[in-house]
């Protein structure tokens, strides 16, 4: 049985200021709290940070759907960053668009107070029924 994703977790996602609110195999929800610990030297949000809580958020939803079966690594990431961020809390939310035997894709929005959206990524992931043979 796999471990509860959202329990006492506090590894890189706390360090990218996110934090699950939901997560199962149909969606991931969260949220980011800007900090100045996440900015680029122009005073924004530093777009890896939007791509890591991209990929975390959609790992975690093709995990949870996944289960038993084995594991998930992401392949591919694709994430745009559309409007700049100094402050406040954002919004994330993780829908899967294809779920297969062999890989899944998902989605994930990033918005604003004001709903409006800040980064959109997609991230393939693969999934592996023999995690042993990893690496």
């Amino acid at each position: 049985m796999k471990p509860d994703p959202l329990a006492d977790y506090d590894g890189f996602d706390a360090a990218l200021g996110f934090t699950m609110t939901h997560a199962d195999g149909d969606v991931v929800r969260g949220q980011i709290v800007v900090s100045p610990q996440q900015h680029q030297p122009y005073g924004i949000v530093h777009g890896g940070v939007y791509c890591a809580v991209v990929e975390s958020a959609a790992s975690i939803g093709g995990a949870l759907w996944f289960g038993d079966r084995g594991q998930v690594v992401g392949v591919s990431n694709t994430t745009h960053f559309v409007r700049a961020v100094r402050e406040g809390v954002l919004q994330v939310e993780a829908t899967p668009l294809h779920r297969g035997r062999t890989q899944q894709l998902w989605q994930v929005y990033i918005t604003d107070a004001q709903d409006r959206l800040v980064s959109k990524g997609e991230v393939r992931l693969a999934n592996i029924v023999e995690p042993a043979a990893l690496g």
